[in-house]
């Protein structure tokens, strides 16, 4: 069976790439031919190793050529670009004819129900429902998020199954017949928990509004007593100037560490003793999985969607109202001050980490894609 997935680019050190390639080569070791499409790659590396007999043909449109610009800027390329984005896709699907089609909700999203190539059109969502209306702009952006929100919904109905991460945010896409549930795969399976004997806290991802690492920076100055323990941020991206800024004038310098993306993951949880998750909204993140699978308790916003369909609260971590700073603070100094709890909620994470182990989400995809090839 040949499966050809559809995505912006593999370069960024990000989750949505990282799920990507962890499921290409699971598919590939098991069998399955598997093509990537993308259409912002630019002959910069992958950012995660990809098994070399996944074929990757990037078609060059640079629709991110015009990330930053004003909204009228993209009215005027856009179009332009899906043209020759539809166009070359066509074909390629021509070419290659896969089996299945599969669109990571990135540009080729309206277009891929319309090839009459012969594949199955599989489309699966990185993010939740309502995320575009979560980014909260105003004016002629605002109104841009409105009407692409309005127009997803619509969309879904076109494909021949539709993947959501999870159960939470199923509902509200509506009454669609089509839709499934499977969150993302680990990335790794660790034999043991992390020893949670370093004063370290972490919080992996992009610096974006989405993530509110800002808010995580407040909670963070408002701890009174962080006896040696160091918040570490993971990651990278366009608000670092405005973080480094924020930590200079909480005058928080010395206990935090503005650092960068790591490829290797495993090594960063396995030095740490705490994950917060100060996100605005989330898809299922990562970050939670991952850190479950190392046996590393939580502190997590109650945001949608993800968080509470994976952190047990009271067991496996603590779940704080969404956006409030002081629970998120509160919640982080309860943690850091009783190794105790610390243990016992690592040891509840480690075990509820197999839900999400690779062979078993893998195979409900198996399971969908025989059904509808």
């Amino acid at each position: 069976m040949h499966i050809l997935y559809n995505i912006a680019g593999l370069y960024r050190p990000a989750g949505m790439e990282r799920v990507l390639t962890d499921k290409a080569n699971w598919l590939v070791a098991h069998g399955y031919r598997v093509s990537i499409v993308t259409t912002e790659q630019k002959g910069r590396p992958v950012a995660f190793p990809l098994d070399s007999r996944i074929q990757v043909r990037d078609l060059g449109i640079g629709y991110e050529d015009n990330n930053g610009e004003s909204v009228w800027n993209k009215i005027i390329h856009y179009p332009a670009k899906q043209f020759r984005h539809k166009k070359a896709l066509k074909a390629l699907l021509q070419e290659w004819r896969p089996d299945i089609t599969v669109s990571m909700f990135c540009n080729d999203v309206n277009m891929i129900p319309r090839m009459k190539d012969g594949s199955s059109k599989v489309l699966e969502v990185h993010f939740s429902r309502f995320k575009r209306l979560q980014y909260a702009r105003k004016g002629v952006w605002g109104w841009v998020d409105r009407l692409r929100s309005r127009n997803e919904a619509r969309l879904v109905r076109k494909y021949d199954r539709f993947v959501v991460l999870t159960e939470e945010d199923k509902p509200h896409w509506g009454r669609v017949d089509h839709i499934q549930v499977i969150p993302n795969p680990l990335p790794f399976s660790p034999v043991r928990p992390a020893p949670l004997d370093t004063k370290t806290v972490i919080a992996v991802g992009r610096y974006t509004h989405q993530k509110g690492l800002e808010r995580l920076l407040m909670a963070w100055s408002r701890i009174p007593e962080k006896e040696g323990w160091t918040l570490w941020l993971v990651g990278d991206g366009e608000e670092r100037q405005a973080l480094e800024t924020q930590i200079e004038e909480l005058g928080i310098g010395t206990s935090v560490l503005l650092g960068r993306a790591e490829k290797d993951m495993a090594s960063v949880y396995a030095k740490s003793a705490i994950l917060a998750l100060p996100s605005r909204y989330e898809g299922l993140p990562m970050a939670l999985i991952e850190s479950q699978a190392f046996g590393i308790p939580a502190v997590a916003f109650d945001c949608s969607c993800g968080p509470r369909e994976i952190i047990v609260d009271g067991e496996t971590g603590l779940l704080v109202p969404e956006g409030e700073i002081d629970g998120l603070a509160a919640g982080l100094q309860r943690l850091m001050q009783d190794p105790e709890l610390r243990g016992k909620m690592g040891q509840a994470a480690f075990r509820n980490a197999g839900r999400w182990s690779q062979d078993y989400i893998m195979q409900q995809w198996v399971r969908l894609f025989d059904e509808i090839s």
